[in-house]
């Protein structure tokens, strides 16, 4: 079978606080995907065998030194996705989760393999950068487009 059609199971999460600002992580420059880029607040693969909520905490903790829950965690659908970038392809079966959080970012030990900053940003801003297809994010696009329908109807 081709690797273009092997598809495996990821996760996304982003933690909105009550000010409704999204935490976004902007990925390390030696990278191979989108280095440089803001993206989503944590994500990752899942590991066989491993539920998707397992993972999303796995990685929250890993790339950006936060710890969450099960229960923090508010399961908003999920998707397919292809992209092919370099000699990397990815097919994914998505899922997504958004966690409400108040944080102070400042003392956040973050895994500078994977991240270099993080940072909270107002939902017009994200939005407005969405609809663009602003080049500073990463193109996952439809993780940005989860996002982006959880924000306008909530």
């Amino acid at each position: 079978m081709s690797q273009k059609r092997i598809y495996h199971k990821a996760v996304v999460v982003f933690i909105i606080n009550s000010k409704n600002e999204i935490l976004i992580q902007q990925r390390s420059n030696n990278k191979k995907l989108w280095p440089d880029k803001w993206d989503i607040t944590a994500g990752g693969h899942v590991d066989a065998g491993k539920f998707g909520y397992e993972a999303v905490i796995r990685e929250t903790k890993e790339e950006i030194g936060i710890d969450i829950t099960e229960k923090d965690l508010l399961f908003i659908g999920s998707t397919i996705s292809h992209n092919e970038q370099n000699d990397i392809i990815n097919n994914h079966f998505n899922e997504f989760y958004i966690v409400k959080k108040d944080l102070d970012i400042k003392n956040i030990k973050l895994d500078l393999e994977e991240v270099q900053d993080i940072k909270w940003i107002s939902k017009e801003e994200i939005l407005k950068m969405i609809k663009e297809k602003n080049t500073e994010l990463t193109e996952k696009w439809s993780c940005w487009d989860y996002l982006k329908k959880y924000l306008e109807r909530f």
